[in-house]
């Protein structure tokens, strides 16, 4: 494509009419900006050319400047549609997904607090929580106070309904986005580590080390800076495998939980296709690690 927008000099020995076929303007309407970007985004050229003038000497464009107006149209048009189509694949759904859970589970749980300490003054058998909004919301307001912490209540009642929601959403989604990963990882966890690493390309781009400390950045910039001792691990913690590993072996675990999630990630991206074996090892390993503490290693 690049060669084809270029305006490098003219190459002796090339016919004319074959450089108008190569020219991303060849046939086009000056007009048609989606077949203009089309050409930008596929096109390609055999070698540049005086591609403004071309655009003259056949009436696409009355001046150099108009080809350039024409250009900058298309490859925005063009640029625009990727971005796009980047936004609305799966893995970057599941991102959304993700990260608006935590925003209901946060807010859900901020607003109960705030819901526990003015219910608390209305009401002597007021509940704590989340679990708490949820019975107040139940109640029969008597007062125009007592309406607007019910409402409250209420609002905690959505949130945190809505959080299920899109656990459920996830659950269903990250199976088929990244097979491999939702398997190993369990589907929510998959989905975290996918918009820690900022979409599945770039999480299967990642080596284990980095898998493995996704979501400890703070801890591991103190290290860094000589404030902390290296994490040994970050998200992945939540995961059994680490979480129920004793803590002298949760290093262990960690690496081998992080080198089988990027092994999936790879997989995921470029393949598409669940791997039983992947699992399969990991298990084996993590069978090994844990026997340590059973003195059978």
């Amino acid at each position: 494509m690049d060669v084809a927008l270029t305006g490098e000099p003219f190459t002796e020995g090339r016919a004319r009419g074959a450089m108008n076929d190569d020219a991303w303007f060849a046939g086009l309407d000056p007009g048609d900006t989606e077949a203009a970007a089309e050409r930008v985004r596929d096109g390609s050229a055999a070698a540049p050319d005086e591609w403004p003038t071309l655009a003259v000497d056949t009436d696409f464009a009355e001046s150099e400047a108009d080809y350039y107006d024409a250009l900058h149209d298309a490859t925005m048009h063009a640029t625009r549609a990727a971005v796009q189509k980047a936004e609305r694949a799966g893995d970057r759904q599941l991102v959304h997904a993700v990260r608006a859970m935590d925003d209901c589970e946060r807010t859900a749980n901020e607003i109960a607090e705030r819901v526990q300490e003015w219910a608390g003054s209305l009401f002597e058998d007021a509940g704590t929580g989340v679990d708490g909004a949820r019975e107040l919301a139940e109640r029969d307001p008597a007062t125009p106070t007592e309406r607007r912490v019910v409402a409250l209540a209420e609002r905690v009642v959505d949130l945190d309904d809505e959080a299920e929601e899109l656990r459920a959403y996830i659950e269903r989604t990250a199976p088929e986005v990244a097979p491999n990963l939702a398997a190993l990882a369990s589907p929510v966890l998959a989905a975290r580590l996918i918009a820690l690493a900022g979409g599945l390309e770039s999480l299967a781009k990642k080596p284990s080390g980095t898998i493995q400390v996704l979501g400890a950045e703070d801890a591991l910039f103190a290290h860094l800076r000589g404030r902390a001792p290296s994490p040994k691990h970050g998200v992945i913690f939540t995961h059994e495998y680490v979480r129920g590993t004793r803590p002298e072996d949760r290093g262990s675990a960690a690496r081998a939980l992080a080198g089988k999630l990027a092994i999936a990630a790879r997989g995921d991206h470029y393949r598409g296709e669940y791997n039983p074996e992947i699992e399969r090892q990991l298990e084996e390993r993590m069978a090994t690690i844990r026997a340590r503490g059973d003195g059978n290693e």
